[in-house]
């Protein structure tokens, strides 16, 4: 057992002047105040700093098993610094006039590893010098070093803040026990061989949630088989042997005609009486087969696999404690996508939680999905032949129409293998889904009771659908301008509204704000003598810029049933965006609709509102280019956003008169992400559709952060912001999905790792 006199003793040899040893814990205070400072602005361009937060606060999500860190420091003040004249400009601090100290101090710590490794040959660990997101300071402290000074930087009684630091993570060797322990444990519980579940989890998480079963019901496993190949036959049954969770049944329905296949699966029955088989008589396709295998199931739930397919091991636990602890009824997963080994994946899919436009966009749940039989009877039954080939998706859709609560598991727990002639390649590659899935769409429609004129394949995508709700209450939409000088601007903003806009029942309402510019003037003139019937200017007296009260102001004069906030920089693509937008805004269930907007050179600006983005909030696919797919095709459909931008968005009038209107508390940012917020607090659900196109020569008018006071005004409303909605702000946003990179608007995955 290697004691702490042994490694500072080791540490000396190798050349440190201090060394001492801290627990692994989260550094929840730290983390609080470097998450104010970040709000504050004060890291200013270093973005590097935004990363990794939660890294940064818990060694042990940096290194997995870290059980304490060894914390070494070197001082460097050597003198070679000195002497410079008091007016010299190119000082050079004295750690950077010897050899880098990166290497060096990196060398030194292999040195004092090697040492302890000889004295204690199971220990494992890692060293970092400058390269990892933690806080090495606060772990100095911990570790016995020394203290925090005023000046923040590490105070040492000996060498006062002239040292350099280097951290060793190690296991220890309780850790390297517990490994072996697991590693034994793992031999009985996991008999899978060709596909092992060590290949998907570390064996302690594996062997603690077998340990550690859910109050679950039985969950039974539908497969239909059909000629599958035996190697794929044996990965797929070595994932369900391998489930952590153990109260599951395999009903294994084979319609195909190779034999192989049946005397593959009873072989393996006989070993595990879990999995059952069943020869078909015929083939009744797979909506046929599957409810055979319903049919067959004894379980209170249901899951479905396809035959070539992999569970995680983890996935039927994750299930059966949704169960458990939610009483979910329905319950789906994220996926992977891979090719040849589950290893090599190609796609990740990160799902929201159940936003019912995004299912009505396109087939978004996919798998894993597992549902109580309850459930399924109370939705009418099984899967229906008339839709062969997107028969899940109509099952879906029938399932989360009844439903008391979907549960969401934000983890790549189904692995989907890519082969040709699979919907995980191309859906191309079976036509028939496309038109099942329109049929599919219709129909939950018609249970819903909801019109439409038409549902279609939106061309050039994978299975996206576009439904056009009838609109049944056109009503006036009223058009707030906020508007001062920048009377180009204005021009080609009205000018493009007039000229190409078909929704028949609009009007214009110009809110002036202190312009000085004589032609401005004219130009309202202008405009009104042109437009009499729906064009009017107000004047608002108040003074300064503050959008909250321009658009509470200009409220009062719009007689429509809808109020459009839409910015004066400006301009109208496509003719029917208006009634992209009502289509949705007329529905009762939903608040505020926003459209997607470009910048000239023909990016995206605007597509959705991230919750949570770089502290507060964020535009989604920020720069993608315009004719860009998006994450999973998300710029091609209409979906649930947690908020739309102000720029252009749509409310129903009585909406925006419940949430008295913006808050003017909010001059210029982030009023329109809080009455987003306010909306769908209210219970109400934002919606962005891709339908409804703008370019926006964004912010103009206003001018950018470019002073003192300006700056001190927007952390104002960061922190404002941050403190009414912290909450909500820490629970994240559920219209994406926290696996993705919260300090970053273009989907960069930042995987989450299994609890």
């Amino acid at each position: 057992m290697l004691d702490r006199s042994f490694i500072r003793q080791s540490a000396a040899a190798a050349g440190f002047d201090l060394c001492g040893v801290a627990p692994c814990r989260h550094l929840v205070r730290n983390e609080q105040f470097f998450r104010r400072w970040l709000g504050d602005g004060r890291h200013a361009s270093l973005g590097y700093l935004e990363r990794n937060l939660d890294k940064r606060f818990d060694v042990r999500r940096l290194v997995e098993g870290a059980q304490t860190v060894v914390v070494c420091a070197v001082g460097y003040k050597n003198g070679l610094s000195d002497g410079y004249p008091d007016d010299f400009r190119a000082k050079i601090a004295s750690y950077a006039l010897t050899a880098d100290y990166h290497a060096t101090i990196k060398g030194m710590l292999g040195d004092l590893f090697g040492r302890l490794r000889a004295a204690e040959p199971a220990l494992a660990g890692r060293a970092f010098v400058d390269s990892a997101p933690l806080v090495e300071k606060q772990l100095a402290v911990e570790a016995g070093l020394g203290w925090i000074g005023r000046q923040s930087l590490l105070v040492t009684p000996r060498f006062g803040s002239f040292v350099l630091l280097g951290e060793l993570r190690r296991d220890g060797i309780s850790g390297v026990r517990e490994h072996a322990r697991a590693r034994r444990e793992y031999a009985a519980l996991f008999p899978g061989n060709l596909l092992r579940a060590d290949r998907f989890a570390p064996v302690e998480l594996l062997v603690r949630q077998a340990n550690d079963q859910p109050a679950g019901p039985k969950i039974s496993i539908v497969v239909p088989l059909y000629n599958t190949p035996l190697d794929f036959l044996d990965e797929m049954l070595d994932s369900v042997v391998n489930q952590t969770y153990k109260n599951w049944e395999l009903c294994c329905v084979d319609a195909g005609k190779d034999e192989a296949v049946g005397q593959h699966v009873q072989a393996r029955a006989k070993a595990d009486a879990r999995i059952r088989y069943q020869k078909l008589e015929k083939n009744e396709l797979i909506p046929g087969n599957t409810n055979k295998g319903f049919e067959m199931a004894t379980g209170e739930y249901i899951a479905l696999l396809d035959h070539d397919d992999l569970l995680h091991p983890c996935a039927l636990w994750y299930a059966a404690r949704a169960i458990a602890e939610q009483k979910a009824d329905f319950i789906y997963t994220d996926e992977a996508t891979f090719e040849g080994k589950p290893e090599h994946v190609v796609l990740y899919h990160f799902k929201p939680d159940f936003m019912l436009d995004n299912l009505r966009s396109n087939n978004y749940i996919c798998h894993l999905t597992v549902f109580s039989r309850a459930l399924m009877e109370r939705a009418g039954g099984g899967e229906r032949m008339e839709y062969n080939g997107s028969q899940d998706y109509e099952l879906f859709l029938r399932l989360t129409e009844q439903a008391e609560k979907i549960v969401h598991i934000p983890h790549a727990l189904y692995y989907w293998r890519s082969s040709p002639g699979s919907t995980a390649a191309d859906i191309s590659a079976k036509t028939y889904c496309i038109d099942a899935g329109i049929a599919a769409l219709k129909a939950h429609y018609a249970r819903c009771g909801i019109a439409v004129d038409d549902v279609a394949l939106i061309p050039g995508t994978p299975g996206y659908y576009k439904t056009d709700y009838t609109i049944e209450h056109p009503g006036r939409v009223s058009i707030l301008i906020p508007t001062c000088d920048h009377i180009r601007d204005l021009e080609l903003c009205v000018d493009s509204i007039y000229a190409r806009t078909t929704y028949p029942d609009f009007e214009l309402i110009l809110i002036e704000n202190n312009s000085k510019q004589p032609e401005t003037f004219r130009a309202y003139e202008r405009m009104q003598k042109e437009h009499p019937d729906n064009l009017k200017v107000v004047t608002w007296e108040g003074k300064g810029f503050n959008y909250s009260a321009l658009n509470n102001f200009g409220e009062q004069y719009a007689t429509g049933e809808y109020l459009l906030l839409l910015n004066n920089d400006t301009e109208v693509i496509t003719p029917n965006w208006l009634e992209e937008m009502v289509m949705y805004a007329q529905q009762k269930r939903v608040g505020c609709v926003g459209a997607k907007l470009l910048y000239p050179d023909d990016t995206i600006q605007h597509a959705g509102i991230g919750f949570g983005i770089g502290g507060v909030a964020g535009h989604l696919h920020k720069y993608f280019p315009a004719a860009s797919d998006g994450y999973m095709g998300r710029l091609n459909y209409v979906q649930d956003v947690y908020g739309d931008t102000a720029a252009c968005l749509l409310i129903r009038r009585e909406i925006y008169d419940e949430m008295n209107g913006l808050d003017e508390s909010y001059a210029v940012a982030f009023n329109d992400v809080d009455f987003c917020v306010r909306v769908r607090e209210a219970g109400y659900t934002n919606v962005f559709t891709p339908f409804a196109q703008l370019y926006h020569y964004e912010s103009k008018s206003r001018g950018t952060e470019d002073n003192p006071e300006k700056q001190k005004r927007f952390q104002g409303e960061v922190l404002r912001f941050q403190a009414r909605w912290g909450d909500l702000l820490a629970a994240g946003d559920p219209c994406t999905n926290p696996n993705f990179d919260i300090q970053r608007e273009d989907f960069t995955l930042k995987i989450l790792p299994l609890e």
